[in-house]
């Protein structure tokens, strides 16, 4: 079973899309960022209020969300 602690919804942020932990950081945007060829280290780079476990949570988030279909 996951644990998705650092994936939150809230209806007041980015429109109860799945964000990182309160943040107007959406689990998409981290997705496309991998997908397009950034490594963890690199988004953390360009986006220094996350952390490495955020990236990673966002893409096994996203990969649940694909296997429950």
């Amino acid at each position: 079973m996951w644990t998705f602690d650092r994936i939150t919804f809230d209806p007041n942020i980015m429109g109860g899309r799945a964000c990182i932990r309160g943040m107007r950081v959406t689990v998409s945007l981290l997705v496309n960022l991998a997908a397009n060829g950034m490594t963890a280290e690199e988004i953390v780079a360009e986006y220094p209020y996350l952390q490495a476990e955020d990236v990673r949570q966002a893409l096994a988030y996203a990969a649940w969300l694909a296997d429950e279909g």
